[in-house]
């Protein structure tokens, strides 16, 4: 299935919520979509692997990290475990490191921007909760589309 973002928009404007523009492609996979999970977490990434070991079946990772830049929410291992227990992608307000693996993993990544150094596994965290950044509050069982264009919720699947 390909997504594109702007035909959603084209096709479902009283539908969509469009995120502001803060984000760029970090992944493997450039146009994903699927329902919502969420993490509302600061500096601390311990839901987002915990979540790396869920089985996926195409959902969205929605991770509030309060945009700071200061420390990584993602790396080359816990996007890798994602891929492989098949979640479609991530969405992080804030930032990831391992750039250059995350580009050859298969999943849907988009975030901030990136940054080297890890976080503290401190346990901290919220899961399936409502978050707003960009301009827009997704909750959880949302469904969120992304690409190169932008990224776009809505309350019911679009595809």
């Amino acid at each position: 299935m390909t997504i594109s973002v702007p035909d959603l928009c084209d096709d479902h404007p009283d539908d969509v919520r469009v995120l502001a523009p803060l984000f760029r492609n970090y992944g493997g996979i450039t146009n994903f979509g699927g329902p919502v999970v969420t993490i509302k977490c600061f500096e601390d990434n311990s839901l987002v692997k915990a979540q790396g070991q869920v089985a996926g079946e195409g959902r969205v990772l929605v991770v509030d990290g309060g945009a700071s830049s200061r420390r990584a929410l993602l790396g080359d291992q816990i996007a890798a475990a994602l891929a492989g227990n098949g979640w479609a992608g991530i969405i992080i307000f804030g930032y990831v490191r391992d750039v250059d693996a995350l580009a050859a993993t298969g999943l849907g990544i988009q975030a901030m921007g990136s940054i080297p150094v890890k976080t503290d596994k401190r346990g901290l965290g919220d899961l399936d909760v409502p978050v707003s950044f960009a301009g827009v509050t997704i909750s959880p069982g949302e469904y969120l589309y992304a690409d190169n264009n932008g990224i776009v919720v809505s309350a019911q699947a679009l595809i």
